[in-house]
């Protein structure tokens, strides 16, 4: 028995090692900021670079565990979508906005895997009414007040 966890143990410690080799999700390059939008706040701005930028702007912070895979994959595959998505560097290009309020409101932006590993943005309940009316004005539509997760739109 001792000899299969060994086995075992050095088989998925081979398997960490050998998928290092595998490029993809090492390109943390942050193309420039092309334009913000007119955000309605210096407040606003803050508090989305701090809950939001990471994933969706141009200024990325990667930090030392992106470039370790499989944790790398994730996280590269979730900062390219959504940059795609809605990327406020970006604003020259057509997006759509206006659900940002909504998707914060609802508790579904910034996801709850994210706001674990970065304590920064885990927004108490004051900063988190402030972001949603901050989006709401800056890009229209979603929601205002939030109680407990949920919109005063459900």
């Amino acid at each position: 028995m001792k000899k299969w966890i060994g086995i075992i143990a050095v088989a998925f410690v081979g398997g960490l090692v050998l998928i290092q080799l595998i490029p993809y999700g090492r390109a943390h390059a942050n193309p420039p900021v092309v334009q913000e939008p007119q955000w309605d706040s210096a407040q606003t701005r803050e508090l989305f670079n701090r809950a939001c930028g990471d994933c969706h702007s141009n200024t990325t912070t990667w930090p030392a565990y992106s470039s370790v895979a499989p944790v790398s994959w994730l996280i590269y595959h979730d900062v390219q979508e959504g940059r795609q998505r809605f990327n406020v560097s970006e604003w020259n290009r057509r997006q759509e906005g206006h659900e940002a309020a909504a998707l914060t409101a609802e508790g579904e932006m910034p996801p709850p895997y994210y706001t674990l590993m970065h304590s920064s943005a885990q927004l108490n309940p004051a900063e988190k009414q402030a972001l949603v009316d901050g989006l709401q004005a800056t890009f229209g539509g979603g929601t205002g007040r939030f109680e407990r997760g949920r919109s005063n739109d459900d």
